[in-house]
C-alpha cells in the first residue's frame, strides 16, 4: 500500500534526525508545535501561486511532522497527552495545507477559479471527515484504518499537485478533483467498516446468549424456576381457596 512505503520512508528520515535532537533540551511537544507552524508559510507561498516551492514546503513539513513521535521514542517520553497533542494538531495542518490552494483561486483571474474553491472546499470537509470517523470509531474501542486515502496519501497527493503544477496549472485542478473525491470514499468506506464490524460484533454476542440459553446446565435450571414457580402459584390458588371455603 502507498501510504505504508511513504510512512516507513518518512518515519526512517524522522528517526535519523532525532538521533540529532536526542540530548538537546528539545522536546516531542515543541515539535510538534514547531510541526504545525511550519505549514503558515506553505499558505503564503501557494497563495501567491509558487506551487513548486509550495509542495517541497509540503512534504518538509510532513516529515518534520513525524519528528516528534520518533524524539519521543529516543528520549523515552512518549505520553498519551502528545499522541492527543500531535494528532490534534496534524488536523489543524492538514487544514492550514488547503488554505493555500483556496486563497490563490479567490484571488485569481483563472477560468476554473471557482471550481477550485469549491474542490478544496470539498477536498478540506472530507478529509476532516476521515479524522472524524476514526476518531469516533477509536472512542468507541474500534480500530478503523481502512480506506483508500488515509492521511499520507493525501499529503502525498496535494505536494505531488502543486510540484506538477509548476510546470502544468491544471495538474492542481486534477489533484483536488482525486482528493475531493476520494477523501469522501474514503469516509464513507470507513462508516461501512464499522457498520460491518458493528454487525459482526451484535451477531456474535446474539449467537454466545443464544448458546448459554441452550446448554444443559442453563435449560435445568431455567426448568427448575419453572417449575418452582407453578409451585408458588399452585400453592397460593390453595390458600386463597382456602380462605373462600372458611
Amino acid at each position: 500500500m502507498l501510504s505504508s512505503l511513504i510512512e516507513d520512508w518518512a518515519r526512517g528520515v524522522a528517526r535519523g534526525f532525532a538521533r540529532l535532537f536526542a540530548k538537546s533540551p528539545i522536546t516531542p511537544n515543541s515539535l510538534t508545535v514547531i510541526g504545525l507552524l511550519l505549514n503558515i508559510p506553505v499558505v503564503y507561498v501557494l497563495a501567491n501561486g509558487w506551487f513548486l516551492l509550495g509542495g517541497i514546503l509540503i512534504i518538509f513539513a510532513a516529515v518534520f511532522d513525524m519528528l516528534d513521535g520518533a524524539l519521543a521514542k529516543v528520549q523515552g517520553k512518549a505520553t498519551k497527552f502528545g499522541a492527543f497533542l500531535d494528532s490534534s494538531f496534524d488536523r489543524y495542518g492538514e487544514i492550514i495545507a488547503f488554505c493555500g490552494p483556496l486563497l490563490y483561486y479567490l484571488i485569481t483571474t483563472e477560468t476554473d477559479r471557482v471550481l477550485g474553491v469549491l474542490l478544496v472546499f470539498a477536498a478540506a470537509t472530507g478529509s476532516v471527515q476521515i479524522s472524524y470517523v476514526k476518531a469516533r470509531a477509536e472512542g468507541l474501542g474500534m480500530e478503523c484504518k481502512t480506506g483508500l486515502m488515509p492521511r499520507p496519501e493525501r499529503i502525498a497527493i496535494i505536494a505531488i499537485g502543486c510540484i506538477a503544477a509548476h510546470f502544468a496549472p491544471v495538474a492542481l485542478i486534477i489533484a483536488l478533483w482525486i482528493l475531493a473525491v476520494g477523501t469522501h470514499v474514503t469516509a464513507f468506506q470507513r462508516i461501512i467498516y464499522i457498520w460491518m464490524k458493528t454487525q459482526r460484533q451484535l451477531r456474535q454476542e446474539q449467537s454466545e446468549v443464544a448458546s448459554i440459553q441452550t446448554s444443559p446446565e442453563v435449560k435445568a435450571k431455567l426448568q427448575k424456576s419453572e417449575q418452582n414457580e407453578d409451585e408458588t402459584e399452585e400453592a397460593a390458588r390453595k390458600f386463597w381457596s382456602f380462605r373462600r371455603i372458611n
